[in-house]
């Protein structure tokens, strides 16, 4: 997805890349000789650049996928050898808010999983927004075969995507299953052929970044991670309180206008204020 940008578009450090094109940002694991297993410096990165996209006024969207034949298949096993044979440092308490910086971006995020998806990988997607996966790709929660437990909150994030039952199957077996399956269970919104995957998940991405506001975008990502643990009485006060808040920004007369000129719409970009 990053071929026909500039180099002065694509930063290509740490082994995740960042590639603007207009208002969508595309971050790519790409660690070869590690098929795409992430180190702790990968995770900051990752976490780094999100926090990057959010905060730039001028990105409306991201995408995030892998280069080669694999989305990311968790963490660097090296690493986790060295964890426990004591050579190696434990992660930071702190440190999930990298890999779960999908969820906290004001931004839309999407998940483009063009193959093998396991343990911290499958938490990144379960992260983002919305899921798009290439036909046939391969999925493992692998925490309960490596020893592990449910890491990085994926036992709050799955459980709502698929339903407590097939949560609990999936983390407890660590079985393998495919896109295929992972769209029956809710997990992927869309299954697309290998070779699509990546103009799928640019143009929803920019079709995102064109018709719909920022900072309607922003608040409805905070909404929903927050009213979820609400009841629905305190859901509809609180998205009553931002509803009459929304009449007195510009994003309401610019929807009114565009959709009466039959126009795109001009939305101011979003500053997190």
């Amino acid at each position: 997805m990053t071929d026909q940008l500039s180099p002065s578009e694509v930063d290509s450090s740490d082994s995740v890349r960042y590639a603007v094109d207009g208002t969508v940002a595309t971050i790519t694991f790409d660690n070869p000789a590690r098929g795409n297993a992430m180190d702790q410096a990968m995770q900051v990165r990752y976490g780094d650049l999100l926090g990057k996209a959010s905060a730039d006024p001028g990105i409306r969207a991201v995408v995030v996928t892998g280069a080669g034949r694999s989305f990311c298949p968790g963490a660097d096993l090296g690493l986790l050898e060295g964890i426990s044979a004591g050579g190696a440092t434990a992660p930071e308490h702190e440190g999930f808010r990298n890999v779960l910086a999908a969820a906290y971006a004001d931004v839309p995020v999407v998940a483009a999983i063009n193959g093998g998806c396991a343990g911290l990988g499958f938490v990144i997607a379960c992260a983002a927004d919305v899921r798009f996966a290439a036909a046939g790709a391969k999925f493992t929660t692998a925490f309960a075969r490596r020893g592990l437990i449910a890491e990085y909150g994926v036992a709050k994030l799955l459980p709502e995507l698929v339903g407590r039952g097939r949560a609990l199957d999936l983390l407890l077996s660590g079985r393998t299953f495919t896109a295929e399956q992972a769209h029956e269970y809710g997990l992927v919104q869309e299954i697309v052929p290998a070779e699509e995957l990546a103009a799928r998940a640019k143009a929803y991405a920019t079709e995102l970044a064109t018709h719909s506001a920022p900072r309607s975008m922003a608040l409805i990502k905070r909404q929903v991670l927050r009213e979820a643990d609400l009841s629905l009485e305190d859901s509809a006060r609180e998205a009553t309180a931002l509803m009459l808040e929304s009449f007195a920004h510009p994003e309401l007369s610019e929807g009114l206008a565009s959709w009466n000129e039959r126009r795109t719409p001009d939305f101011p970009p979003y500053r997190g204020v």
